[in-house]
């Protein structure tokens, strides 16, 4: 066999091995890609059927209409009409079967009951036959009517663009080894020259005896030197270039990955997190105990939104409001916690502390509040509804680091101050305000800051009274004057001079009729001094929900 066939044969399995490899795991990770892509789409129609289905439900219940057949099918109808709104080409299906396998409602073609779907334990994705057709489908209970809701599309479209992609693949593998074939023949051909011309001359010399013209390259002539110098100089690059070009893959990896897990995990914990990790991976499972403040938002009746807006619509509504939120907190150093829902979770003083992280916080919801009625403006202009919003602050020392193992970790904040402000939070519904801060808040703001006492309330979850306070960035004189009689009233209220302090809280509410926090207060003087409280009385109220 020629040197220009062994090298062939030789080089050969190594641009094919790596081709078909590379090939493969693409091929593999763009299948996982687009499955799960699809199967997320699944889900999502699922649960926007099931929460569709949960509000007509809870809307019959809420007016005792649910034991009505009437009303029990009109609302069957109105799940189904729901569903074929989700339904976005002929391979889909949306279905409810019901204990016995019999069908709640379909949206989408060749669907039928099916007793082997009947209560299944199965819950989430799985490959399911309907009606002779092989599906892939979504399942969620709705546990009311005794039905698993399915979100089902036909298993050949599921898998049609996986399936041209490994085809694709095929022929660029099949044309890049085809012409790795011709390339390696060419450069095989090129590089054997040298060595085909000395053979040429050595066989020359034994044809003709003319030892004038030998070449003897196990001496050291000319040629003989110039094939062990060429042997060295080759074999010594050959090694320097595979050291340089592993030191040089493993360099580029190394950066591409770590660049890669910026760009992913940016998206979730601060960039101040990743870059403690890159400096130090080892201290990222250390908690430490810090105090900083903790900031929670809600949309108040989201539920009831939601029913009001397509589905494309809340979800265009819902980004925009958070990325108008999350801007307003990162404005003013905060860190997003997490998305509850619809609520947000912030921190400020974590990863980074500052000495005016309670402010900033209080700061940060003011901005959110003027955020929110430019986010408003636009809803009205396109005749979506308006979101109303409640935040509470609170400040105090929590556990702060990254809770979790070294295969899943959260970075995150735990402690009773968080508890707290999530039940602040709900204060806001009971005294119609948008925002309610702690007293360790309150005492670190500026003292030409605006702020009030609202009440001593002893929240759901946690013993002791806490004072709660809300808070202004801006009053008119108006403003100013009812605030401070307000203040006197709460003095006069914790004094037990509950008549006199009713007065000042029918000054306050003659100046600020829709001051639904004086009104309150006049209420429970008047119901004192009905009833005049025990000797133990603090003045403190129970928050029973949160």
């Amino acid at each position: 066999m020629k040197i220009r066939a062994k090298t062939i044969l030789v080089v050969l399995p190594l641009i094919i091995t790596p081709t078909l490899f590379t090939g493969m795991i693409s091929t593999l990770l763009a299948r996982n890609g687009i499955t799960s892509i699809a199967t997320q789409f699944l889900m999502f129609k699922t649960e926007q059927v099931v929460t569709y289905a949960n509000g007509q439900w809870n809307l019959l219940r809420e007016n005792d209409l649910h034991t009505i057949p009437e009303y029990r099918n009109a609302a069957v109808s109105a799940i189904e009409t729901f569903a074929e709104s989700v339904v976005r080409s002929e391979s889909e299906t949306v279905f409810a079967v019901d204990q016995n396998g019999d069908l709640g409602f379909s949206a989408g073609r060749n669907v039928v009951g099916d007793p082997s779907l009947a209560g299944a334990g199965a819950i989430g994705w799985q490959r399911i036959r309907n009606a002779g057709v092989p599906r892939v489908a979504y399942a969620i209970p709705f546990e009311p009517l005794g039905w698993t809701v399915y979100a089902a599309t036909d298993e050949s479209a599921f898998y049609a663009a996986t399936d041209q992609i490994v085809r694709q693949t095929a022929i660029v593998l099949i044309v890049s080894v085809v012409g790795a074939l011709i390339l390696l023949f060419f450069f095989a051909q090129y590089l054997t020259r040298p060595l085909r011309r000395m053979v040429t001359v050595i066989d020359e010399i034994i044809t003709t005896n003319d030892l004038s013209r030998r070449v003897d390259v196990m001496y050291d002539d000319e040629t003989g030197t110039l094939a062990h110098t060429f042997n060295v100089m080759t074999g010594q690059l050959e090694k320097a270039y595979d050291h340089i070009k592993a030191y040089a893959l493993r360099a580029a990896t190394a950066r591409l990955k770590e660049q890669k897990t910026r760009t992913i995990f940016q998206r979730y914990v601060p960039n101040d997190v990743i870059e403690q990790f890159f400096r130090n991976p080892e201290s990222m499972l250390v908690g430490e105990n810090r105090m900083l403040a903790i900031l929670f938002s809600d949309i108040r009746a989201f539920t009831t939104i939601s029913e009001r807006m397509s589905p494309d619509r809340l979800v265009d509504s819902l980004n925009k409001y958070f990325s108008l939120m999350v801007e307003a907190v990162m404005n003013h150093h905060g860190t997003v916690d997490k998305y509850i829902g619809d609520a947000i979770m912030a921190i400020f003083g974590a990863p980074l502390r500052r000495l005016d992280d309670p402010v900033q916080a209080v700061e940060a919801a003011f901005e959110m509040l003027d955020a929110l009625e430019r986010f408003n403006r636009d809803q009205r202009a396109r005749s979506y509804p308006e979101f109303q919003i409640g935040i509470g602050i609170n400040y105090g020392l929590v556990t702060v680091g990254n809770i979790g193992s070294e295969k899943k970790l959260d970075y995150t904040v735990i402690g009773d101050p968080v508890n707290v402000a999530s039940r602040l939070e709900g204060l806001t519904k009971r005294y119609e305000i948008p925002l309610v801060v702690s007293e360790t808040v309150r005492e670190k703001l500026p003292q030409e800051s605006f702020s009030r006492l609202l009440d001593k309330v002893q929240v759901k979850g946690r013993a002791g009274g806490l004072a709660v306070y809300t808070a202004a960035r801006a009053l008119d004189d108006r403003e100013q004057e009812a605030w401070a009689i307000h203040d006197r009233g709460m003095e006069l209220f914790y004094e037990r001079e509950f008549a006199a302090a009713k007065n000042y809280f029918q000054r306050v509410y003659d100046m600020l009729p829709e001051d639904h926090v004086s009104e309150l207060m006049f209420v429970r003087c008047e119901e004192l001094i009905v009833a005049p409280p025990d000797d133990d009385w603090t003045g403190e109220i129970t928050m029973l929900e949160k």
